[in-house]
């Protein structure tokens, strides 16, 4: 094809907020232009190398792996930037920010990998460059390409190259011997001049001098586009893309952006119209095209390599390792025969896959945190399924006595890389993947890139905001669209399109489109955007382990923090050969963790959560009232309600739950069968007559109910007779509900049941019903797996509540919504949570006889450094007796103003006799004073005076502090403040029983629901932050966060309604709130309708009901109540209704005990009488 072209600079959505060209459009289009071959050229990396190479086999267009890297002429190593003189014409760079003239700390080069030599040293340049290079950008300099230079192509790239930059700056000499010193790097006939024309003077105006170094060194032209989107009309998409990546709007005229034109995919003959006079240069496109071949190698065998003891082999280690930890498990009886056939079957399936390395090395990092006192899971996913994890430690349940099968796990007759996920205490994964990476080598260990994309609500969010539009527009556009179903929103495109099963959902979306111009622009451009990579990320949980260096597979990148991420994500590094780990840190774990200590240092006992039987009632019961707040996947609200239905009273139910707490079971309503099944309202009918008795073995444990996959495969095992590995690819087929693949299945499984006798009509009927529920059924090694924490954690709270829930709020003190949330669940259970206390509190939440008192950690402005000092200073000199002589002992990094202050109005002193109030009126002259004292101390003042320099101190009975304390508005504001919730008291309480009523729910159930997003809710709460803003066309709008006791809501009052109700929005306002919940973001939104203030006060004429038992009417606890009672007078009578046993007697309190029925006095009658003394 002498006529053709062959594109050498393109920058796809690799070159993230930068390059606009979708890979599919790029290889589409080339393939309609019939170019031979299209290069990859993205912005100093090769992120997307593997999946471009892909793309081009199936596309039919030869793949060109290339990089325009970043270049440093002063060394990699150096950060000052490199001195051109002075360069004209260069006002604006790359990053939108003006350049100092002719200083740059990179240039640009165009290379590309010619062989699969040159492939690898390709990923090996930018490796180092990101490794070594990184200063703004990843940097490679002379050193690397001359080291890896072999098998590469390079050009003088675009005018930002250095040989650009020398003939910009005047200095053709220099420009002749850098282009010189290229060539003699690279070798002859390897480095290209490169020309480009998008009709800006920065690329003509040394073009002369730029082909006169061509031919006095005898470089061969080519020509190149700066492609940075595919289609002529994407133009003004990717500008926007710009203006995202730099935080701009179109109208900045400041801002970076691409002058001159073409920047897209052109045709071979408009660019060999643009080259006319060099028609060498576009024929050397195809040159390197023809040059160009390279190879990636997907049969390699990277397992990492496990080091086994002399004489073994790892195949005959595994085996030992095997048995031994079968021998551990079973003693002192002898194992079982049936437990020794399956460990040989699976040893032999394992050695005949080549993975017996994989199993040695998890079962090595699993026992490594465990002799480190690092608390790992019980075991996740289908690797619970196999008895070898179980016998080698790193899953906690017998795989045979659960009904776990192996083939789900490893099937021998579909070969695929094993997968096991490990969860570790979350603050101590980082331990994990450091033992790994020094076991195994640096080189050889990496964590593994992911790349998130512009999805269609952030696209229009993104859009609206770069053109410069009302934050209101994008609102209104984005709640046009249909609620995500499973998380996942429907596409711009299938809006648009009837074919789109969602399509009908759209039709308010379409009509606001048709309607409204500027709904037309931002969606039009919102659609050019949507699906574009937007930045590179880590892996939340993988690690790939090699047995080859990393760098000589796969290209790496440095994050700031000095991890080391391979820049391909985690499908290309698999199908490369290279193994990923799951190392999950799960917070549950912590909790855990921190539970069993609590419960040591609070009660003096040991639990070992492995040695507990799984028959606790406590734990039943828990789970049964469903007060499963905290209880890991157990926790949501409409999970709760399933648990009251179901009542668990077995292992089995709590595995079941968790297999059917999910879209697919739900929505054929198998939650609901089982949960009635169990409880006998509805009776267990077998699937067919002649299935009764051949399938009562599998589904008898679910009620007849198919739950799990495995229930599938054994079905398919018993009366079809299929082997399990044939069973297993028969469930995959299933679920993936293509009809001529299921056609296909079914013969095969049709003929098995009637070689077996059963019917044509039991056959369709069984049939029928699995094909849907090979779908919907869970993985019931995973749900068995999670199920043991589950259980662990519902044992924990049901039998230690204090110690678990002083774990849980610690583990969640930084989510002020989580932690109120838990809060009030302490409050629920009569848990007394007690403010931090500079005398009695750690670091963490602890755990106090049956109490549970804040950690001083927690505190704001209070580092943990400072914390370990005030513990410090109180382990080593006593308890502090008061304020003075708390600053007298504290060391003075603890002694500073902003930390006292913090602690003041935390309450943490208020145990020392002194008032809140009183210290802040005081505590910074103190702190001035006694800082004097230890400044001089330190510095060995008073010894050089000796007993002139005794009384220069300020002596602790001096300090006089004032007895007043603020009201308890201004009290408990400045402890949220500090705290980031209220504990000592609350505004609300007392009035739980009123919101409730005025409300739909608690916030913590309406925003967990099934379908929350979009769904119109009336709540009721405080007012905590009320922030008033204006609008670009001068309109006031608010944004409010609103908590109740389960949490908090942000709520946004635009506009028109803000104008009707503004009186109502202040803070400290109780306020009932209708509106639209918006849970698409991070945090949950309302979007405010209608604002009311609804009048919390207490009728008179309805008498507070106070209820208390017998036993509680000590004559202390009588005159506690009357002193309460007298600190509230108003109009409302009390009545006192005191049980005893089933008898309860009402008792109606004479005028001089009448309140005023507020918050406040509710909050104190259940700090005498306990949180249910209220009704």
């Amino acid at each position: 094809m002498p006529d053709s072209f062959v594109h050498l600079h393109v920058h796809t959505e690799y070159s993230m907020l930068d390059g606009a060209a979708r890979l599919d459009d790029l290889f589409a289009e080339a393939a309609r232009l019939e170019m031979p071959a299209i290069a990859m050229t993205d912005h100093g990396n090769v992120f997307g190398a593997y999946e471009f190479y892909k793309k081009g086999q199936k596309y039919g267009v030869k793949p060109i792996i290339g990089i325009e890297g970043y270049y440093a002429p002063q060394g990699r190593h150096t950060r000052a930037p490199y001195d051109f003189g002075e360069v004209p014409g260069d006002d604006v760079g790359e990053d939108g920010v003006p350049t100092t003239k002719g200083k740059q700390a990179y240039t640009h080069m165009t290379v590309l990998a010619e062989t699969t030599e040159g492939l690898h040293n390709l990923f090996r340049l930018s490796s180092q460059a990101s490794i070594e290079g990184y200063y703004r950008k990843p940097r490679f300099d002379r050193e690397l390409l001359d080291r890896y230079g072999k098998g590469l192509i390079a050009t003088t790239g675009c005018p930002s190259g250095e040989v650009n930059m020398w003939l910009r700056a005047g200095q053709y000499d220099k420009a002749l011997a850098t282009a010189a010193d290229y060539r003699d790097i690279l070798g002859q006939g390897n480095f290209f001049c490169e020309v480009m024309d998008h009709g800006l003077g920065i690329e003509t105006r040394h073009r002369a001098d730029l082909l006169k170094i061509a031919r006095t060194l005898d470089l061969p032209l080519v020509a190149t586009n700066d492609l940075h989107y595919v289609h002529e009309q994407d133009a003004d998409a990717h500008d926007v893309l710009l203006c995202i990546g730099t935080r701009a709007t179109v109208n900045d005229e400041k801002r970076f952006r691409f002058n001159g034109s073409g920047y897209f995919l052109k045709s071979a003959e408009q660019m060999r119209s643009v080259w006319s006079e060099l028609p060498e240069a576009c024929d050397n496109t195809l040159l390197i095209a023809e040059r160009c071949n390279v190879a990636f190698d997907d049969s390699a065998n990277l397992m990492p390599i496990f080091p086994v003891p002399d004489g073994e082999t790892e195949e005959s280690w595994l085996a030992k390792e095997v048995y031994r930890g079968l021998a551990q498990r079973f003693a002192p009886n002898p194992i079982p025969d049936r437990h020794k056939e399956q460990a040989e079957y699976e040893i032999s399936v394992i050695n005949q896959m080549g993975y017996p390395s994989y199993f040695l090395v998890v079962a090595d990092l699993v026992k490594y945190a465990k002799e480190n006192g690092i608390r790992v899971g019980p075991g996740r996913g289908s690797a619970a399924g196999a008895l070898i994890a179980w016998a080698m430690g790193i899953t906690e349940l017998d795989p045979l006595e659960h009904g776990l099968i192996f083939e789900r796990f490893l099937n021998p007759d579909r070969v695929s890389m094993p997968d096991i996920d490990m969860d570790f205490d979350e603050r101590r994964r980082g331990e994990m993947i450091r033992y790994a990476t020094e076991k195994y080598g640096d080189d050889q260990v990496a964590q593994i890139v992911t790349y998130s994309s512009i999805k269609a609500k952030a696209a229009i969010k993104d859009s609206a905001r770069a053109l410069g539009l009302p934050y209101a527009l994008s609102d209104q556009i984005t709640k046009a669209m249909p609620d995500p179903v499973m998380g996942k929103d429907i596409p711009l495109h299938g809006i648009f399109d009837p074919k789109h099963p969602r399509y009908a959902e759209a039709g308010d979306f379409r009509k606001l489109h048709d309607e409204d111009p500027q709904v037309q622009q931002v969606v039009a451009t919102a659609s050019g955007l949507e699906g574009l990579k937007r930045q590179p990320g880590v892996h939340a949980a993988g690690v790939i382990l090699s047995r080859a260096k990393l760098l000589d597979v796969v290209p790496l990148w440095m994050r700031d923090d000095g991890s080391i991420i391979t820049q391909f994500d985690m499908g290309a590094c698999e199908e490369l050969g290279l193994l990923k780990m799951d190392f999950l840190g799960l917070r549950n774990l912590t909790v855990l963790d921190d539970c069993l200590q609590n419960i040591e240092h609070n009660k003096g006992e040991q639990i070992v959560l492995e040695d507990l039987p799984l028959d606790d009632r406590a734990a039943y019961d828990l789970l049964g009232r469903g007060d499963t707040l905290g209880v890991f996947q157990l926790d949501g609200g409409p999970m709760r309600a399933l648990l009251r239905s179901m009542k668990p009273d077995s292992f089995d139910d709590i595995s079941a739950v968790l297999a059917l707490y999910r879209p697919g079971p739900m929505g054929a309503n198998a939650h609901n069968d089982y949960a009635d099944r169990k409880n006998r309202r509805k009776p267990v009918v077998p699937i067919h007559p002649e299935l009764a008795e051949p399938l009562e073995d599998i589904l008898s444990e679910t009620y007849g109910v198919i739950v799990y996959q495995e229930q599938v495969m054994t079905i398919a095992q018993k009366v079809a007779g299929y082997s399990l590995g044939q069973a297993d690819l028969l469930r995959r087929a299933m679920g993936k509900k293509k009809k001529e693949i299921l056609d296909k299945e079914f013969g095969p499984f049709a003929e098995g049941m009637r070689t077996n006798g059963y019917s044509d009509a039991a056959i369709n009927t069984l049939w029928e019903i699995l094909v849907p529920f090979a779908d919907y059924a869970f993985n019931k090694a995973h749900s068995a797996g999670y199920g043991l924490v589950s259980y662990w954690t519902a044992y924990l709270k049901a039998n230690y509540p204090t110690e678990y829930m002083a774990a849980l709020l610690e583990s969640v003190k930084d989510n002020k919504d989580k932690s109120a949330v838990y809060l009030a669940e302490c409050r629920h259970m009569g848990l007394k949570v007690l403010p931090p206390d500079v005398n009695d509190s750690q670091s963490r939440f602890t755990a106090v006889g049956d109490t549970i008192r804040f950690g001083l950690s927690a505190v704001r402005n209070v580092g943990e450094g400072v914390v370990d000092s005030i513990i410090a200073s109180r382990t080593a000199k006593g308890r502090f007796t008061d304020f003075s002589d708390f600053l007298d002992k504290v060391e003075a990094t603890a002694c500073n103003k902003r930390v006292v202050e913090s602690l003041i109005k935390a309450g943490a002193f208020d145990s020392l006799g002194h008032t809140r109030r009183g210290l802040m009126t005081v505590h910074e002259a103190a702190v001035d004073e006694v800082l004097s004292t230890k400044r001089a101390e330190a510095i060995g003042q008073f010894d050089l005076f000796g007993d002139a320099a005794e009384g220069s101190g300020v002596e602790p009975d001096a300090l006089q502090i004032p007895v007043g304390e603020w009201d308890k508005s201004v009290l408990l504001a400045h402890e949220r403040e500090m705290l980031g919730l209220y504990v000592s008291d609350h505004p609300l309480l007392g009035l739980e029983a009123q919101l409730r009523s005025m409300a739909d729910g608690q916030l913590v159930d309406l925003t967990t629901s099934e379908n929350a997003d979009g769904r119109i809710v009336t709540i009721a709460g405080l007012a905590t932050q009320v922030t008033r803003r204006i609008t670009k066309g001068g309109k006031p709008y608010a944004q409010m966060a609103l908590e109740d006791l389960t949490g908090e809501i942000q709520v946004m009052v635009f506009p028109k309604v803000y104008e009707a109700v503004a009186p109502y929005c202040h803070t400290d306002a109780i306020l009932l709130i209708k509106g639209r919940l918006d849970i698409s973001e991070e945090s949950p939104r309302l979007m405010a309708m209608e604002v009311t203030a609804p009048d919390v006060s207490v009728d008179r004429n309805q008498p507070l009901q106070v209820q208390v038992s017998a036993q509680q009417c000590t004559p202390d606890t009588v005159d506690r109540l009357k002193r309460v009672l007298s600190a509230h007078p108003g109009p409302t009578e009390v009545h006192l209704q005191m049980t005893s046993g089933t008898r309860t007697t009402v008792l109606r309190l004479d005028e001089g005990f009448r309140v005023s029925a507020t918050s406040s006095l509710g909050a104190d009658l259940k700090a005498l009488l306990g949180p249910h003394c209220l009704p």
